[in-house]
């Protein structure tokens, strides 16, 4: 499931991604991304909770949804608290022109902060 913080304003969005994401979910996200990203560049902060990954389909939204957004983020900010959700962000960095970084779900207030620097 992908939520919308209520933290979100303007330019800088947040989303929560539990629970296995399902191509439904993209459906409701990309939308939410393309509108703001209509007039500039976005600020995006991906809080990983409870997150057990992709179906099949929404991998392959995940992947279409990177290649064909990767110019409209200014600043990522991955939020989680597990080894490998801090090894993505070393992995996404090539597949964006955005500064990503990632922060422990215990400074979310951090990284917040840094998108709205």
């Amino acid at each position: 499931m992908i939520e919308q913080l209520p933290e979100s304003s303007g330019k800088v969005l947040g989303f929560k991604l539990s629970g296995k994401l399902h191509d439904e979910d993209y459906k409701l996200f990309v939308p939410v991304i393309d509108t703001s990203a209509s007039e500039g560049k976005v600020r995006l902060l991906a809080w990983f909770h409870d997150f057990h990954g992709w179906d099949m389909h929404a991998l392959w939204d995940d992947t279409k949804f990177a290649t064909t957004h990767c110019t409209k983020f200014d600043r990522i900010a991955l939020v989680g608290d597990k080894a490998w959700e801090k090894w993505m962000a070393a992995i996404c960095k090539p597949f964006t022109m955005a500064k990503i970084r990632y922060f422990d779900v215990s400074d979310i207030d951090a990284a917040w902060a840094w998108l709205r620097e």
